[in-house]
C-alpha cells in the first residue's frame, strides 16, 4: 500500500509538495524524502510530532534518540497512521526551525512500475530563509504585575 502524503511549509507563500512513499517505509525514509523534496542538504537535525486535526503538537519521533523516544529507523509510518492519527508535523533544522504540515490525503495501491517514495506534484520555491515564528505572547492581567520605578532598579543591584 501506498501513502499519498501532503507536505506544506509554514509560510505565507505557497510551497507544497505532495509524495507517495510506500506504507512499511520508515519515518526515517519520510524524513529523506521531504528533505530531498525540498532540496535540503539534510545534515540538520529533525523530528516529527503527532498532531491532529487542529495541529496541535503531540508525541515527537526523533531522528536520533538520546533517551527513550520513538526514532524514525525504527518506526514504520503504518505503525503510526490510521483513521485517527492523519496530521504529522515535522520540524528540520532547530535553529531554524523550518516547519512543515504533512497530511495523509488518501491510500493508494502501488504501481510496480514506479519507484518509491517519489515527488509527484510540487508547488513553490522553498524562500533562502527559513520564515519567521510568531509566538503569542503570554497575556497576563495588568493587575498582577508588579511595577517598579527607576530607582528601584538601581537599589537593585
Amino acid at each position: 500500500m501506498i501513502y499519498r502524503l501532503r507536505i506544506i511549509l509554514d509560510s505565507e507563500e505557497d510551497v507544497i509538495r505532495d509524495i507517495e512513499i510506500k506504507s512499511d517505509s520508515s519515518f526515517e525514509d519520510l524524513h529523506f524524502a521531504i528533505i530531498n523534496s525540498f532540496n535540503f542538504i539534510g545534515n540538520e537535525m529533525a523530528s516529527f510530532y503527532l498532531s491532529d486535526i487542529n495541529w496541535s503538537q503531540g508525541e515527537e519521533i526523533t531522528l536520533e534518540s538520546f533517551t527513550d523516544e520513538k526514532i524514525m529507523k525504527n518506526t514504520n509510518l503504518d505503525s503510526i497512521i490510521s483513521d485517527t492519527q492523519l496530521n504529522f508535523i515535522y520540524v528540520y533544522d532547530f535553529l531554524k526551525l523550518w516547519t512543515f504540515f504533512i497530511e495523509v490525503v488518501e491510500t493508494c495501491d502501488d504501481n510496480k512500475n514506479s519507484i518509491y517514495p517519489q515527488t509527484i506534484f510540487s508547488i513553490g520555491m522553498i524562500p533562502k530563509n527559513a520564515p519567521e515564528k510568531r509566538f503569542e505572547e503570554d497575556k497576563v492581567e495588568s493587575d498582577n504585575i508588579d511595577y517598579c520605578e527607576d530607582e528601584d532598579l538601581n537599589n537593585y543591584y
